[in-house]
């Protein structure tokens, strides 16, 4: 898939998510994050940059790690997704933690600038991932280190049917790697090739806890990757879309709700 047009349908399909996305994701994703926050080890004073943020989800407690001594900036290809967070810092008046819409293969930001590169579940979706790793080994100081979260293996993924579901009825290639960089020890050597030293990796399993099938097939298509994609879809290829995808998870159902596995993936490396 052509570079450019993959980052435009990366671009719109946030755009297009950015309403769901923290209904359906924040609760799921916390306790990869709450992970991620943990083994960053965040000290006061330090200045971070959080590549693919999102709506802010792991930018704001990142900015209470640091303090007011220190400062986040936040970047995502999605404008929407950059005004939802902009919205937050002014309802809460937070001066150290800002927002801007770079690409994270393209970052508008001076070499040797951050103590900490954060990119939770971004690196996925970008055209070439080594990219935006080198990207944030470049804004990175002298001992800066950089943590890097992404979806496991696709096996250990139950809601990976998504992406064939859609194909089926568009040609989307959303994402056509997605699953790579949590294969093996994939992640680690791309930060290795970057430069990064004293590199880790860690694997984690959690189940995404869904209190309905609106809730399950809603985080799948309209709060995910796919939602460009989705948008476009008639009426009745939207119910078919939710048929097979509940299928595809019906052994993860008890009673009226989903316990969906997926696993996690994190890495971090140093800059020296």
């Amino acid at each position: 898939m052509d570079a450019n047009l993959q980052r435009r349908v990366q671009r719109y399909g946030w755009d297009k998510a950015s309403l769901h996305y923290e209904k359906f994701w924040e609760d799921q994703l916390r306790p990869a994050q709450e992970w991620l926050l943990e083994t960053a080890q965040i000290q006061p004073g330090e200045t971070i940059i959080d590549v693919a943020c999102g709506t802010g989800l792991l930018s704001f407690p990142l900015a209470e790690a640091t303090g007011e001594s220190g400062a986040v900036l936040g970047t995502d290809i999605s404008e929407n997704m950059i005004e939802l967070s902009r919205q937050i810092v002014k309802e809460k008046e937070l001066h150290n933690v800002s927002f801007e819409r770079m690409d994270g293969e393209a970052l508008n930001i001076s070499d040797a600038t951050f103590d900490v590169a954060i990119c939770s579940l971004g690196l996925m979706y970008m055209p070439t991932a080594s990219i935006g790793i080198s990207e944030m080994y470049r804004v990175l100081k002298p001992g800066g280190r950089m943590l890097s979260l992404v979806w496991g293996e696709r096996s250990h993924c139950g809601w990976a049917e998504v992406f064939p579901i859609v194909e089926t009825k568009v040609s989307s290639e959303v994402c056509p790697l997605f699953f790579q960089l949590g294969t093996a020890n994939v992640l680690e050597l791309h930060m290795q090739r970057a430069g990064f030293k004293e590199t880790w990796t860690g694997r984690k399993r959690v189940d995404l806890h869904y209190d309905s099938d609106e809730e399950a097939y809603g985080a799948a298509f309209a709060g995910g990757p796919v939602a460009m994609a989705y948008s476009r879809f008639p009426e009745e290829m939207k119910q078919i879309a939710h048929r097979e995808y509940l299928e595809s998870i019906h052994a993860y159902k008890i009673g009226k709700r989903y316990n969906v596995p997926g696993e996690f993936v994190l890495a971090s490396g140093v800059k020296r």
